[in-house]
């Protein structure tokens, strides 16, 4: 479960074992997490965050986007 970015307390994470799926990267904190697709951003899944964070946390995925499309592809190759 390799850590890519970290802001704050969110975690910016993807699972080893999904490369069968486009990029996409896991933001999780505390008891909360959701899954953006990263090309383009679009969220794929949430547990547990409100509306209003998980706007929040969609600009940060947004805001790093570039960084994270990386992280995935150096990763588990392009």
């Amino acid at each position: 479960m390799p850590t890519v970015l970290r802001i704050g307390s969110y975690r910016f994470f993807f699972y080893s074992n999904e490369n069968e799926e486009p990029p996409h990267i896991h933001v999780r904190r505390d008891d909360r997490e959701a899954k953006f697709w990263l090309d383009p951003v679009a969220l794929g899944a949430n547990w547990g965050f409100g509306a209003r964070e998980l706007r929040k946390v969609r600009g940060m995925v947004a805001a790093h986007r570039d960084e994270l499309l990386q992280a995935w592809n150096d990763y588990f190759g392009e």
